[in-house]
């Protein structure tokens, strides 16, 4: 027979584990590294093997295992299923994340207006009351009669609750206020937040549920300490931009049933999050003309080729030591870019304060970038604009080339479709280009820095 669950204390370093708490682990001698675990006992038979629930698994072929009854749940939001790879998967453990009011309850209300038709929702909230839940889903037009509402935080309550509801979907918001009564630490806590996603793990697969649960990043950029929750569930979702703007952007973490490189964009209104179904355009709108230290480039996110503007700024600096900062862009990268502009090109940058900014609230991180950014600190060094109708893409050597990039063609097509027509590229990657023609939009290639800057600048 099974016996009592009880408490321990497990060194996150050697996993040592101890009776009771103490401040050094008494294993690898490592300071304030015991943690809070629940201790379950195995279930054993008469005859010593060990059974979880009374069921015994067995080695089976691959080709002996079906995947044809793998469902999805479409949400309604293109932009979200495409980050969740086609949709929902029954029996998945789904993590939202973002910082706190960037839109990680309105985006699970929203999806409830169109999973309701047809499903059965539970929406599980420790942060708000029923009152506060029902005067938003007001506001964002959620009146399905299919969403019922529990505002509790005891996680094994929780699980009785979906036991005997038996829904179709439940929305956990948030992990961080949910409680585990056998655990003395306090809601939020490393070992309250992994032990009450552990339960919610082990529900989801045993009842072949779908849970979508929101985890709120503190100040650190971790979700729930130490990334604890990444390898417990499926998937995780992160909400990036900032709070004073408008745009939103959904990356997948991590993705067990789809890709990791899909992003989704949306625009926080009145009536909650919105689908941009033309981030580019949308991206560009309100950009300025002839004006210095501005350059549109050409990134690729997942699958999806996608328009940037790059501002750069260089001034004289008061100081003995010229600032350095980047938004949206890699603060070594753009040492590194800088140098290269110097030592390479020719274009000096030592006495200056320098500034790049990705319009949007972007976060750019492919080295394809690397030559928009060069453009946009010349531009504004030399005060002449780059010419408006023009897109540049490549990565920067050490030796001052421009290297050939990926995708070339999906770029310079998106570039076309919104009006552009120039478009400058290392001058390697017109190989790839062989035998494509795009109408409309001449394809320059340029071999250094200086080539494109002169292209970019002049017809």
């Amino acid at each position: 027979m099974a016996g009592k669950t009880k408490l321990i204390y497990q060194c996150t370093q050697c996993g040592y584990e101890c009776p009771k708490w103490t401040g050094k682990c008494p294993g690898c001698g490592e300071w304030n590294t015991l943690l809070e675990v629940i201790k379950e006992p195995i279930a054993t038979s008469r005859n010593g093997s060990a059974k979880a629930g009374g069921n015994v698994s067995r080695p089976m072929a691959i080709n002996e295992i079906s995947t044809t009854d793998e469902h999805r749940y479409h949400t309604g939001l293109s932009e979200l299923d495409r980050v969740l790879g086609g949709g929902i998967v029954k029996g998945s453990l789904v993590l939202i994340s973002g910082d706190p009011g960037i839109g990680k309850s309105t985006i699970l209300l929203q999806i409830c207006e169109y999973l309701g038709k047809n499903l059965q929702i539970l929406y599980v909230s420790g942060e708000e009351s029923a009152r506060q839940i029902k005067l938003r889903a007001s506001r964002l037009g959620v009146q399905s009669p299919n969403l019922k509402i529990l505002t509790e935080t005891d996680v094994q309550y929780v699980i009785e609750q979906i036991r005997s509801e038996s829904p179709n979907l439940v929305m956990i918001d948030s992990i961080q206020t949910m409680n585990h009564t056998e655990l003395t630490s306090s809601p939020g806590s490393v070992t309250q937040v992994r032990e009450c996603t552990n339960t919610m793990m082990r529900c989801a697969k045993a009842l072949d549920i779908p849970i979508i649960v929101v985890g709120h990043v503190n100040k650190d950029g971790a979700i729930a300490g130490p990334k604890v929750l990444e390898h417990i569930v499926d998937a995780v979702l992160l909400f990036e931009g900032d709070r004073q703007m408008t745009y939103r952007i959904l990356r997948a973490v991590k993705n067990r049933y789809g890709s990791t490189n899909e992003i989704g964009v949306f625009d926080m209104g009145d009536k909650g999050l919105q689908q941009v179904e033309n981030p580019s355009l949308a991206m560009l709108s309100g950009r300025p003309k002839d004006a210095s230290g501005t350059c549109v480039t050409s990134v690729m996110e997942g699958s999806r080729p996608l328009l940037a503007e790059i501002q750069g700024l260089a001034t004289t600096s008061g100081f003995g030591t010229p600032r350095r900062m980047a938004t949206g862009f890699d603060y070594n990268r753009l040492a590194l870019i800088l140098a290269v502009l110097e030592k390479r090109a020719g274009y000096y940058f030592s006495n200056l304060d320098t500034y790049i900014n990705v319009v949007g609230g972007l976060r750019l991180d492919e080295p394809a970038v690397d030559l928009a950014v060069a453009m946009a600190l010349v531009s504004s060094l030399k005060d002449t604009p780059v010419r408006e109708d023009t897109v540049v893409f490549g990565e920067i050597g050490l030796a001052g080339e421009l290297r050939s990039i990926s995708h070339s063609d999906l770029r310079i097509s998106e570039a076309g479709r919104l009006g552009f027509t120039r478009c400058i590229l290392p001058y390697h990657g017109l190989k790839n280009l062989a035998g494509k023609t795009f109408d409309g939009i001449e394809v320059i290639g340029a071999k250094n820095i200086r080539q494109a800057f002169e292209a970019a600048t002049c017809g």
